[in-house]
């Protein structure tokens, strides 16, 4: 069985916590993951992929909307205070894919609105849903949302389950253009896998329990990630469809013992949560035989807001002309044409209401500035702590978001920016900022007016 070639599918596959450092292909085998390492060796691979965020919600804003998170109203990953929601007058990649005769699904994780059935996935442009709406969910012990309805365990792993919903996806729709976002939540927390994929890090004594859990979950998702692939190929689609894979974010670091989570990152400098290369630069792995040549490394600057309007150029379908994108098509790039790749981007993140002098950076070329992150902007109330974590258990709880004020934050020192050259220290070790103070200057009036262009949008969101 196969479908005359015309519109290509696409699926769009998001791991959720994994680093660069996680696939077996970087780290030297300390993991396993021989289907991803097959897509990067047949397909394109992105070298500076970035992601918008250094945490997930955000992140997964800007990816659905071409949108820097700040305009998307996802600034935060607190579904109970609703500062995950994408807001209502944002479409996503969904949204623009239907009116073009694509069928659209999702699989996995959401994580930009829960608690309130306007920000639902149905209600956001996916013809299906399977999945949950928070930031993570049990492996084992889990309640799904299929279309409103939920499922119960079955006492599957969840990411298999993920992967077995995709690959029914995939058999529904061989006959019609689809648009598939498989977003597994694997390797976010909780720590959680079949024990016969974790056995074999564990008995190298190598690792920790949760990095030997970790690569085991991984083990999962890259079997899942292998069917996927398997079943395109079955149905006689694997030519004609873009797969992509990447993450939302760095990896998790942190825990103490053997609940460190710390573990080979390709030398980067921190991890999820902070603005540094560890925590915003991600793989990203491409295979589309039918639209450009394979076995390839790309070294531009692709930023994860360019897949909207990339994949609305590979659908032939119209994007939004009443909002501004900050995303720019990158197909020209991957057929190895020259264009104009953006050189400057930007990035911020720290809990609650936005702080520029916080956890900020920009990239101008080869220049990165760095705004470090200040404590006092980046702690949870620990109320705000415990209630997002009995919402994501106990969801049928809540009836709404909670809209209190903000926790207080104590009075802060603001340390100066940091200056690197990624192009002879990707590394982020030599601080450059006293020899170059008019290019920190420079860029320090850059980065605010983003940051004030950006935040006036978000506050005039109504939803």
């Amino acid at each position: 069985m196969s479908r005359k070639a015309g519109r290509p599918n696409i699926v769009l596959i998001v791991a959720d916590d994994l680093g660069y450092g996680d696939l077996s292909g970087w780290n030297g085998g300390l993991s396993q993951t021989p289907a991803l390492d097959a897509l990067a060796a047949e397909g394109v691979c992105l070298s500076q992929h970035y992601s918008a965020s250094p945490v997930c919600a955000p992140a997964r804003a800007s990816l659905l909307t071409g949108r820097y998170p700040h305009r998307t109203g996802a600034i935060d990953t607190l579904e109970l205070r609703g500062l995950d929601r994408l807001a209502l007058r944002e479409r996503t990649i969904a949204d623009l894919l239907r009116p073009a005769g694509y069928a659209t699904g999702l699989v996995g994780k959401w994580h930009n609105g829960a608690l309130d059935a306007r920000y639902h996935p149905n209600r956001r442009g996916f013809d299906e849903f399977v999945g949950f709406s928070g930031g993570w969910h049990p492996y084992f012990n889990w309640r799904l949302d299929r279309n409103g309805a939920e499922t119960k365990s079955d006492g599957r792993y969840l990411t298999d389950v993920f992967s077995d919903e995709a690959v029914g996806f995939i058999e529904r729709h061989a006959r019609e253009p689809f648009f598939l976002y498989l977003a597994y939540s694997a390797p976010h927390f909780p720590f959680e896998a079949p024990e016969e994929d974790v056995r074999p890090f564990a008995a190298t004594g190598r690792f920790t329990r949760a990095v030997a859990t970790l690569y085991g979950m991984l083990r999962a998702l890259d079997r899942g990630v292998a069917r996927v692939r398997e079943t395109l190929a079955r149905l006689g689609l694997a030519e004609n469809t873009l797969v992509l894979f990447t993450s939302d974010n760095g990896p998790q670091f942190g825990g103490k013992g053997e609940d460190c989570t710390d573990r080979f990152n390709c030398g980067y400098r921190g991890a999820k949560g902070l603005v540094y290369e560890g925590g915003i630069r991600l793989p990203m792995l491409l295979h589309w035989p039918a639209g450009f040549d394979g076995r390839r490394e790309l070294d531009a600057l692709v930023h994860l807001t360019d897949w909207l309007p990339t994949l609305l150029h590979v659908a032939g379908a119209d994007p939004p002309d009443d909002v501004t994108l900050d995303g720019v098509g990158q197909l020209p790039l991957l057929r190895g044409e020259r264009g104009g790749v953006p050189t400057t981007r930007f990035w911020q993140w720290n809990r609650y209401t936005p702080v520029l002098e916080c956890n900020a950076a920009m990239r101008d070329g080869d220049w990165k500035l760095v705004r470090p992150s200040i404590r006092e902007c980046m702690q949870l109330a620990p109320t705000d702590w415990t209630m997002d974590i009995d919402a994501k258990l106990r969801p049928e709880r809540y009836m709404g978001i909670e809209r209190g004020p903000e926790p207080v934050r104590e009075s802060f020192d603001v340390p100066p920016a940091q200056l690197f050259d990624l192009a002879t220290d990707p590394f982020e070790l030599e601080d450059r900022a006293v020899l170059e103070p008019e290019r920190v200057a420079r860029m320090e009036r850059s980065l605010a007016g983003w940051f004030l262009e950006v935040e006036d949008e978000r506050r005039r969101i109504d939803d």
